[in-house]
């Protein structure tokens, strides 16, 4: 019995909306502005909802009747064709499509009241500013008004003070930190009327970890390998390599992070850090060449100046801890120098019996053709005399131990011009060596200090 009730009910429902559509557009048009009076102001509220619907409501003066004369109908849906439809447009649409909206349905109410739900999918021009990419955050605004009408012939306001975003579909690369909308009243100089409009103020905040673990953790792990291109030997020969390899890797990436930004004035932060690695890549890979060409100088270079041993010889390499070559290695030149005492002691012995010997066979002549100093005769314990038996022979041993003396002498001397140059040349090896230790401790604070300060922009 209450399904024929509720089957009637629906019957007698549907005979009296087609009645009411008949009577209200018997003479209606929808092209002029519903109103009883032409001085009077239509007023439209507007809200977006981001979920590609826009929520428009009027009150149309011609579409009204009186619900207990239609059986308590108090609502129709009737095609948005078929009523008038406000202008109300997105002012800083950016999109080529200018089609008519979607002819959706709207809710009559019997006091007039019209509620357009239209979807629409749309593309608005938007100021980006990437000064601080990827960590930015972006305000776009979508201003929202009457195309033809003035504000003293149809009125928008906004329901409430925000947008709607319940409906909103997470973004794998924005977050949405909120949707204001300002009611604005805009008077021309052309017009005296005023203009108004709703704008939406979307709240965009990018997600940054993508960009983290794909551009910024790379550079900031190789920019950490430019200043330890100082501390490699300069006879590897890898130490220009290095740093001209650092520079192309940190090159293709900032190609990767021009190409995943938009085009703009404003030199994005990952891109000045980009440039400044690159710029300090650049400069430590100079000095390196500079440093590589003080630690091959070699003997023929001028020696040391006195402010460089000074400064650098003495003060420097103790603060940043260079010794001479092996002196860091101790068992190693504990090793030599046990070597250098042994052979020092062998030569020592050397040199003793050769002297002893020489002294057995020296002799001295008087001017006055005085006594000669014979040598003394052989033992079981000496070594063998000079066979010298008359003045002629001893002169030939005399004038041939001048000559053995002088080549010594000779010897001794390039001996020594070989240490000094030696000497020369590890100077300028440790000089080489303490300002290699000194760049790379100014590029591992700089590198750290570009690194905080990206990282503090972050948070």
């Amino acid at each position: 019995m209450d399904v024929f009730l509720q089957k009637g009910a629906r019957a007698a429902q549907g005979k009296y909306a087609q009645m009411l559509f008949n009577e209200l557009f018997e003479d209606y048009s929808n092209a002029l502005r519903p109103v009883e009076d032409t001085d009077t102001v239509l007023n439209v509220t507007l809200q977006i909802t981001l979920s590609q619907i826009k929520d428009m409501a009027w009150y149309d003066a011609y579409l009204k009747w009186d619900k207990d004369k239609y059986d308590g109908l108090d609502s129709i849906r009737i095609p948005s064709n078929l009523v008038w439809r406000p202008d109300i447009v997105l002012y800083n649409k950016a999109d080529d499509d200018f089609s008519e909206p979607v002819n959706t349905n709207i809710v009559l109410r019997y006091d007039g009241k019209i509620t357009w739900d239209s979807p629409a999918i749309t593309k608005s021009s938007c100021v980006v500013d990437v000064s601080y990419f990827p960590f930015d955050s972006q305000e776009c605004n979508l201003t929202f008004g009457s195309w033809t009408y003035n504000g003293n012939q149809v009125d928008i306001f906004n329901i409430l003070d925000s947008g709607d975003l319940s409906d909103f579909i997470e973004d794998v690369e924005w977050e949405i930190h909120g949707m204001p909308a300002v009611r604005n009243v805009i008077t021309y100089g052309c017009c005296s009327e005023p203009y108004p409009d709703v704008t939406f103020t979307l709240i965009l905040k990018r997600k940054s970890s993508f960009y983290i673990f794909n551009l910024l953790l790379p550079c900031l792990l190789i920019s950490f390998l430019a200043p330890l291109g100082f501390y490699l030997p300069a006879d590897s020969g890898e130490k220009v390599s290095l740093g001209v390899t650092v520079l192309l890797a940190l090159t293709v990436f900032q190609l990767m992070v021009a190409e995943s930004m938009p085009p703009s004035e404003n030199v994005p932060l990952i891109g000045k850090y980009y440039i400044a690695t690159m710029t300090m890549i650049t400069a430590s890979t100079a000095l390196t060449i500079i440093i590589m060409n003080i630690h091959y100088c070699g003997s023929g270079a001028k020696p040391v100046p006195q402010w460089a041993r000074v400064v650098i010889l003495d003060y420097m390499s103790k603060i940043f801890f260079v010794y001479d070559v092996g002196e860091n290695c101790t068992s190693l030149r504990r090793v030599e120098d046990q070597d250098s005492k042994q052979e020092k002691t062998n030569a020592g012995a050397r040199e003793e019996e050769i002297h002893e010997g020489g002294r057995r066979s020296l002799v001295r002549i008087k001017s006055n053709g005085g006594d000669l100093r014979k040598p003394l005769p052989r033992d079981a314990n000496d070594g063998y005399t000079v066979p010298c038996e008359n003045a002629r022979d001893i002169v030939s041993c005399c004038s041939c131990y001048k000559i053995l003396i002088k080549n010594i002498e000779y010897i001794a001397n390039c001996v020594r011009r070989q240490k000094a140059n030696h000497a020369k040349g590890v100077e300028w090896k440790k000089v080489a060596k303490v300002m290699d230790r000194f760049f790379m401790w100014i590029f591992f604070m700089m590198v750290f200090f570009m690194s905080v300060l990206i990282i503090g922009k972050a948070l």
